[in-house]
């Protein structure tokens, strides 16, 4: 049975049809203002999440479907015939969907993972007064941009995609003009902004999760071996930042490209001074980074190893240098929980990326009953309470990136293991 998807606001409780009998949903949102201090729900309870199932992390290019992949790497094939426009639920709050459906390759069955998701969070959800207007862009920004015209023209009163970053842009031009908020699966943070929000794991909560997990255990000192690409500067700025904020240091910082073996040597010689080894990278090349390591004379198991998302991957799981590595990423069990229901429903495994869609519905269908004419505002969606989903906890920063609860996973052979799991509430 998956966490409660229930949404509380005050003493109404929401709940999808299959967690009806639950009865460990947590705490809804509540605005600051709201609640006067003497309030029973005022003080620490008012950090509690929305008990809503939401999340789940994002592959830009969609490739390596049953893992976490890299979210820089997020071409899309040229594009098939257009899918028609479907409209799907009869309630009054029009939502639309804007995925790249008709993209060839892995983004377009992606795309119909995501649509599929999205029409069972509906489902699930009991009697959902939304309306989804699901629009193909054919994974380009022209066709980002014609499919929410279409959206904004029928009534949506928010747009929840598109998949890929290249097309946001195209997307937020329209809907800002018309003071409509977005919600895009993309995991490139430079497309957020003003009324922009990504529902995606970005590459910056693995590396604060993982580091302060790190230092927490008593670990100061850090090397890292890092992609030179554009996943690779986005987690170096990270890195830098997250080591800095708990007084450590780096004794080491090397980046490579097709040749990582001089990279691998120059931080081998200065592993002596560090106490962790972080490197992040998706699954083939971190256990190349790590046999490039060993073969410069590195002894992988006297340093405890670091790493983000990317690491959950069977490669990872069955290179011998990377046994014992740390990650952080999102706790499977909510995952595996959402796959049995969709494999039920469809008579196949969900991609990855699919929790993204369902979440962003679940969370619509709830504002939209519980937020009255604010429901997809700024303050609403932003609410420092956050939402609990299908992954963790997760909150809409103003500068519409998000902060993510995640679990930290220890690498095993065939597998991962939690070591710490996700927080249960956000902080201040």
């Amino acid at each position: 049975m998956p966490e409660s998807a229930a949404l509380i606001v005050g003493r109404l409780k929401y709940r999808p049809k299959w967690a009806v009998k639950r009865r460990d949903a947590m705490l809804g949102p509540r605005e600051p203002k709201s609640l006067p201090s003497t309030s029973p729900l005022a003080g620490p309870t008012r950090r509690a999440a929305v008990g809503l199932i939401l999340g789940g992390p994002l592959l830009g290019a969609c490739a390596g479907m049953s893992s976490l992949s890299n979210p820089f790497s997020s071409d899309a094939a040229p594009a098939g015939p257009p899918q028609q426009p479907q409209a799907v639920g009869t309630g009054g709050v029009k939502v639309g969907l804007v995925l790249p459906l008709s993209a060839s390759g892995n983004a377009g069955v992606a795309a119909l993972s995501m649509k599929n998701a999205a029409e069972m969070a509906l489902a699930e959800f009991q009697n959902p007064n939304i309306q989804l207007l699901i629009k193909d862009d054919a994974g380009s920004p022209q066709g980002a941009s014609q499919a929410t015209q279409q959206a904004l023209d029928e009534g949506a009163e928010i747009i929840l995609g598109p998949l890929f970053a290249t097309s946001v842009p195209s997307a937020a031009a329209l809907t800002r003009a018309r003071g409509v908020s977005v919600i895009a699966f993309s995991t490139d943070s430079s497309v957020a902004g003003r009324g922009v929000y990504l529902l995606s794991f970005l590459p910056e909560s693995d590396v604060n999760r993982i580091v302060e997990y790190a230092a927490s255990t008593g670990k100061r000192s850090f090397a890292a071996l890092l992609p030179d690409n554009a996943y690779g500067n986005v987690v170096e700025a990270a890195f830098k930042q997250a080591v800095g904020r708990r007084n450590g240091r780096i004794v080491a910082f090397e980046k490579y490209g097709a040749d990582r073996a001089t990279a691998a040597r120059t931080v081998a010689q200065a592993l002596g001074g560090a106490d962790a080894l972080f490197i992040a990278d998706d699954g083939d090349s971190v256990v190349q980074a790590a046999d490039a390591m060993t073969a410069a004379g590195a002894n992988l198991r006297n340093i405890q190893l670091l790493g983000t998302g990317l690491w959950d991957n069977p490669r990872v799981f069955a290179s011998p240098a990377l046994q014992g590595g740390l990650y952080a990423a999102p706790d499977p069990s909510g995952f595996r929980s959402f796959s049995g229901r969709y494999r039920a429903r469809f008579g196949a495994d969900p991609v990855r990326t699919a929790t993204l869609a369902y979440d962003a519905v679940a969370l619509v269908a709830a504002l939209a009953r519980t937020q009255g004419g604010a429901r997809f505002s700024p303050e609403v969606l932003t609410n420092p309470s956050g939402f609990a989903g299908i992954d963790g906890l997760f909150r809409f920063r103003a500068d519409g990136t998000n902060e993510r609860g995640l679990a930290v996973m220890k690498v095993a052979t065939g597998g991962s293991t939690p070591v710490a799991g996700s927080p249960k509430s956000f902080g201040a």
